[in-house]
């Protein structure tokens, strides 16, 4: 029976959990998830965790946050004048669209306002937790030619912010 390997196109359900058993994430109420081996689309964590599966398999992974959306940098918090944030009423919790000083987007959350002042963190949510999967494989393909309408391509890696949460994690 053959099992994942590099470039195959899998088709896969999860459900992903942090240590409290909290679910954050899950296919299973939408269209299973499709990508190739190899392709870096996803955390490499769960990527490693599917290789050597096989069809009908199921199995949970423990993902530590090196091999996920790695530890949270204290550097990636920024307070910034509330005015600088044209149109837009800041709310803590709240996610905005922000361009970086290299012109790149990515998204901050709102974690503090006091007075003018506004502290964004360019961490992903998910940064510094360890994340339980229960993944399950439906299918494996050829996935020389498969192309990912979501997929971020000709940025060597880098998203471009365009692409929703499939293309930065």
């Amino acid at each position: 029976m053959e099992t994942v390997a590099n470039g195959h196109l899998v088709t896969v359900h999860y459900t992903g959990r942090l240590d409290s058993g909290e679910v954050f994430d899950t296919s299973r109420d939408r269209e299973p998830l499709k990508f190739v081996i190899g392709r870096g689309t996803v955390i490499p964590g769960f990527e490693n965790g599917i290789i050597g599966m096989q069809v009908g398999q199921a199995k949970q992974v423990v993902i530590p946050p090196a091999e996920g959306y790695g530890e949270r940098e204290p550097k990636r918090l920024f307070r910034v004048e509330k005015g600088r944030l044209e149109g837009h009423d800041p709310k803590v919790g709240m996610h905005m669209q922000v361009e970086l000083s290299d012109n790149r987007l990515a998204v901050a959350t709102i974690v503090a306002i006091e007075g003018d002042k506004v502290t964004l963190d360019l961490n992903h949510p998910l940064a510094g937790k360890t994340l339980h999967f229960d993944i399950e494989l439906l299918a494996i393909a050829d996935g020389a030619d498969w192309q990912d309408e979501h997929e971020c391509t000709g940025h060597d890696g880098d998203c471009c912010g365009k692409h929703g949460d499939h293309c930065c994690g």
